[in-house]
């Protein structure tokens, strides 16, 4: 897709009853020292301006995905004193990223799609997927690129087959790029972290996504087995 997405696209000519989807990859990972990199000297302290020909390519991942929830993100960040200026870039994504999950409780939801930023600070609680566009919203309120990641996560759970999809962010960082904050376990991203697909909206990149014909009161089903385990 635009962002360089891999998507499997499919088409079916006979009826079915049953779509089963198995994939299987082996993946290796470099990013062993999430706190091992360097920003760039003018953008150690926020705010900062990113350069001239980033902020052209970066434009996309700094208009708000909602914007009418802005006064709402605007305020909860005043609440936590990060109007505060100036202050290193990083402590303020840290502080962001502590503040979700530390401060929100996290649920399970099976619901589809994705609760607005000013759902999940009304409800003071939400899913992965949720803390991740709120982190998002509020790096974009403040001027910096953001970016929502789908992918995996590595735990205890993941090893049995009972792990799911797993949702953060990124943000883009003069020196070392787009650098991943888990909202959800509020930490920087790392070896454990699986990255599948980016997208500047969270709408934009459900694992499975498509439609289907069939008799009227039919009510389908979807179960999910995921498993992560270290090689």
């Amino acid at each position: 897709d635009v962002y360089d997405n891999s998507v499997a696209t499919l088409h079916f000519s006979e009826p079915s009853n049953r779509l089963s989807i198995l994939s299987e990859v082996v993946i290796e990972h470099y990013a062993d020292a999430p706190l091992d990199f360097m920003v760039e000297d003018y953008a150690l302290h926020y705010p900062f301006n990113y350069a001239t020909q980033e902020r052209v390519d970066l434009e996309p991942f700094l208009q708000p995905v909602y914007p009418e929830d802005e006064t709402a993100v605007r305020d909860w960040i005043k609440a936590l004193g990060l109007e505060q200026r100036p202050i290193q870039t990083y402590a303020l994504l840290d502080r962001i990223n502590q503040s979700i999950a530390n401060g929100f409780t996290y649920m399970v939801r099976e619901e589809p799609g994705v609760q607005s930023p000013v759902q999940t600070l009304r409800q003071g609680s939400g899913s992965c997927r949720d803390f991740a566009a709120l982190f998002m919203e509020a790096a974009r309120h403040l001027g910096l690129a953001s970016r929502f990641v789908s992918g995996y996560l590595h735990a205890p759970a993941t090893e049995t087959g009972n792990g799911a999809t797993h949702a953060w962010a990124e943000v883009y960082l003069p020196g070392p790029g787009w650098k991943g904050f888990d909202a959800t376990e509020g930490r920087l991203t790392s070896t454990e972290h699986i990255a599948v697909a980016v997208a500047r909206h969270p709408e934009a990149i459900p694992p499975v996504a498509g439609s289907f014909f069939g008799p009227s009161g039919m009510v389908p089903t979807l179960t999910v087995n995921v498993r992560v385990h270290a090689v």
